[in-house]
């Protein structure tokens, strides 16, 4: 935590800065600062010209540790914030310090993401990246994953140089469209930092195809990492027995959040057999709403609970396809509040215990089993295309077309998802 003294905040102010002479009426104090930790510009909207000045002030602070720069370009042109983002980042690339940046809120997109890029790939002493609502887009998407790759590569050159190189431990990159097309750089990204403490990657766009890529060739290598929160992307069986696979070799996970995720009602019983396996031990929080879970899941993640998750405090099922008065639903209510009165400290959080509301659920129907049953026989079909497409291009020659595959894909087209 930052000393308050050692802050220099513009947080909020609604501020319009376009000249020197604008921003030099805000910074006399940041100036005069000789130790500042921690600048807060978020809610301001910076030009060019501020930009550069504040830039040139900024790199004189050698012990700078935190830049919040969140929402700094709002009203802004597209051919403006690539020098502004320019002029600001770059001058912190000398800040021996500086470990974790805040970009949130700022539209990059793919026309004005090469500072950042240049940021990334380069910045050592980077621990915490937060990049949310960004407009990133898969293209860009992969341009900053391929960052990150890099800065790996120049961490490691300064490891063997002597130096003292923390870990990147956070990453924070939620709502912007990341989708399926940029998942294998976000996998190699994180098979190399498997330091990695915190990944959210919300709202993504990410379906099972590209969620499954990332968990099982990247994920999987962060073996201490603490908190996974993948919520409001696309599982189903697919992406759900990828985490099954990979979750017992997350020892030190505390939460992991797989929220309106589409696990599916088989998808759900295979995560919580996986978490049955007693590998999760320090799982504290897990979120599981809206997921088409079913009775069959509810008992499965139930004697987890209470078998082999003797950490967990909070679990979140709403939205899921059975009933409140379940037994299984009574037997958690119970479980978490024995576990309140007995872990808990002498100020009770309430909301970091017990079951989430429970509002919104759903009954199970011959229909929807009818529906689960479909959807499983094209997820199984759709993974043996997947593994025949590999084995192809693996082959050394070319060859001709298989018309069992051919069939098999036809067959696809016909099934509905």
């Amino acid at each position: 935590m930052v000393n308050s003294t050692k802050v220099f905040s513009l947080e909020g102010q609604g501020l319009k800065l376009d000249t020197a002479a604008d921003v030099e009426a805000h910074i006399k104090s940041l100036r005069d600062m000789e130790d500042v930790e921690e600048i807060r510009l978020l809610g301001n909207t910076l030009g060019v010209e501020a930009c550069k000045v504040l830039g040139e002030v900024l790199e004189t602070k050698k012990s700078l540790q935190i830049a919040n720069l969140a929402d700094i370009f709002t009203g802004r042109l597209l051919n403006e914030i690539p020098q502004a983002l320019s002029s600001l980042l770059t001058p912190l690339l000398t800040l021996p310090k500086l470990h974790t940046i805040n970009l949130n809120d700022n539209a990059f997109g793919l026309n004005t993401q090469a500072p950042l890029v240049a940021f990334l790939s380069s910045h050592v002493p980077l621990q915490h990246l937060i990049l949310n609502n960004n407009g990133l887009g898969p293209h860009a998407g992969i341009l900053i994953a391929d960052a990150l790759s890099a800065l790996h590569e120049k961490k490691v050159e300064a490891r063997k140089l002597g130096k003292e190189v923390p870990d990147l431990e956070t990453v924070i990159c939620g709502r912007n469209r990341l989708e399926n097309g940029s998942m294998t750089a976000w996998a190699k990204a994180y098979s190399l930092h498997t330091g990695v403490k915190t990944v959210k990657m919300v709202q993504n766009g990410i379906r099972q195809e590209g969620i499954s890529h990332l968990l099982t060739n990247g994920l999987r290598h962060a073996t201490t990492i603490q908190v996974l929160d993948l919520q409001d992307n696309t599982f189903t069986l697919l992406g759900a027995k990828a985490l099954a696979t990979v979750a017992p070799g997350w020892t030190e996970i505390q939460e992991l959040g797989v929220g309106d995720s589409l696990l599916s009602a088989k998808g759900g019983v295979v995560v919580a057999d996986a978490l049955a396996q007693g590998e999760n031990k320090k799982l504290e929080i897990l979120r599981l709403q809206y997921n088409d879970i079913t009775v069959k899941g509810l008992q499965g993640f139930a004697k987890a609970a209470k078998e082999s998750l003797p950490a967990l405090k909070k679990i979140e099922l709403n939205g899921n396809k059975f009933s409140e008065e379940d037994q299984s639903i009574m037997d958690l209510k119970e479980l978490l509040e024995e576990r309140k009165e007995k872990l808990a400290s002498d100020i009770v959080m309430e909301d970091e215990w017990g079951l989430d509301s429970l509002s919104d659920l759903e009954d199970e129907s011959d229909e929807e089993d009818e529906e689960e049953e479909e959807e499983e026989e094209a997820e199984e079909l759709r993974e043996k295309l997947v593994e025949e497409a590999e084995e192809a291009q693996e082959e050394p020659v070319a060859q001709k077309q298989d018309k069992d595959v051919d069939a098999l894909a036809d067959k696809l087209q016909k099934t509905e998802i």
